[in-house]
């Protein structure tokens, strides 16, 4: 990560490391450094409004999978994960649940563990083909759970994240804990915009990318935040899900 350390020099916005398990911080941000109260207002305004239209006219489709989940397989239509958002505080990020109950986490543990440190194994799937994120052979994910991850439907519920302000509509993934236990320092970065249901790495191309070119995707964002960017993205969005286009 060396190169990476001349790219992005600590900033002086970079948050100071700490143990990501140790975060126990969860209340709702309404304001992010840097943005005018304005701007973070407006955007809120936004937020609220876009995903709450969202939840209204696609209720239909809400139910629909719940009820496909819950017929598929045993257990709840909803699979709840702590994540890391902004300013490194942890809140529970809502999905379609698409893997069994008994799902073992340490396969995708190593795997994304073995992407962020660089290592040989994880630069292949297993499968062979190219993957960021997702185990391309993954006996954990039901027969629904592959349909709806198809298609992008397992992440409607985080509408409501954005909602209760976990979230915004645009912004870098959320990381899971075990993640930001290994990140160098210039990651951390990423933490300073709120996480979103899509993003800047999500309209570029998704798991065509690495890692580190998905953290470096989510600094420039950060940096050039701006209501115009948001609003390219989102509009972008619709035809990456529908195209599936850097899903696979």
């Amino acid at each position: 990560m060396a190169a990476a350390t001349q790219v992005f020099p600590a900033p002086g916005r970079c948050l100071q490391w700490m143990e990501a398990h140790g975060l126990t911080r969860s209340q709702a941000v309404t304001r992010v450094d840097g943005e005018s109260r304005w701007s973070s207002a407006l955007r809120r305004c936004f937020d609220i409004g876009f995903a709450g239209m969202a939840i209204v006219l696609l209720a239909p489709v809400l139910v629909a999978v719940a009820v496909a989940v819950r017929l598929d397989s045993r257990g709840s239509a909803l699979f709840r994960q702590r994540r890391v958002g902004f300013h490194e505080r942890e809140f529970t990020l809502y999905k379609f649940r698409s893997m069994r109950l008994d799902a073992d986490p340490r396969g995708h543990q190593q795997y994304v563990t073995a992407l962020i440190n660089g290592g040989a194994d994880a630069e292949q799937a297993p499968d062979g083909g190219k993957d960021l994120y997702k185990l391309a052979v993954d006996n954990r994910i039901t027969s629904v759970g592959r349909w709806i991850r198809k298609w992008s439907l397992d992440e409607l519920p985080q509408l409501f994240n954005v909602v209760l302000g976990h979230m915004t509509l645009v912004g870098p993934r959320p990381a899971i804990p075990y993640e930001v236990a290994e990140y160098p320092t210039w990651y951390l970065e990423r933490f300073s915009v709120k996480p979103g249901l899509t993003g800047y790495w999500q309209v570029s191309g998704r798991s065509e990318r690495t890692y580190e070119e998905m953290v470096r995707l989510d600094i420039e964002y950060a940096e050039r935040r701006s209501l115009g960017l948001d609003l390219s993205i989102l509009i972008k969005t619709p035809w990456i899900v529908l195209t599936r286009k850097g899903a696979e």
